[in-house]
């Protein structure tokens, strides 16, 4: 027997969520609680867009970035944990770039939709749609992934055996589940 639904009182902002570069486009589409936390967006985005949180990341607003602090850096980054997302997105149109793994600098652009009223029968945060399958991790960014891609696709390609058995022996490029990712949602915290 599913759980009850937590009454939901501030507004729902709903994102769409874009690898940045990613041709054909790879993108998300969710609805969070607008008072979500920068910290727990990117546990968010890591199952949204199908990272393993491997490595750093950052959120970036104009010229102000947000994370996790680290004093052995000389960036300005001020703590995601204490920044909500209405502080950053403020109306719709409203755009921010989060950041992940800047060895292979995966960017995804956050595009605030709509604000939405909550549903009273939706567990929040929810994924509505997407489209394609995320990169592997450490394939190299995105010149990387379309190497990849390449690689995998042929056959006669001097790659494609070990980019298939590095990848795990398959990998769709087209593949996206939704329901997954929503039964992923519960473990979020």
């Amino acid at each position: 027997m599913p759980g009850r639904v937590p009454a939901v009182t501030v507004p729902i902002y709903q994102l769409k969520v874009t690898l940045k570069g990613s041709q054909p486009p790879i993108w998300r589409r969710i609805q969070l609680l607008s008072d979500t936390r920068l910290g727990k967006l990117h546990r968010i985005l890591q199952v949204v867009m199908g990272w393993s949180d491997y490595h750093l990341h950052q959120f970036i607003v104009g010229q102000t970035y947000y994370g996790v602090p680290d004093p052995d850096f000389e960036m300005d980054v001020r703590s995601e944990r204490t920044v909500p997302l209405s502080r950053v997105l403020l109306a719709p149109k409203a755009k921010l770039i989060y950041e992940y793994d800047f060895g292979d600098s995966w960017e995804h652009e956050l595009l605030l939709e709509k604000v939405l009223d909550p549903d009273p029968t939706v567990r929040y945060p929810t994924c509505l749609a997407g489209k394609r399958a995320c990169p592997p991790e450490d394939c190299g960014g995105i010149w990387g992934f379309a190497e990849f891609l390449e690689a995998i696709a042929s056959p006669d390609h001097e790659e494609h055996e070990r980019m298939l058995e590095w990848s795990g022996g398959s990998f769709n490029p087209e593949a996206f589940d939704l329901h997954e990712v929503n039964r992923r949602f519960a473990t979020i915290r």
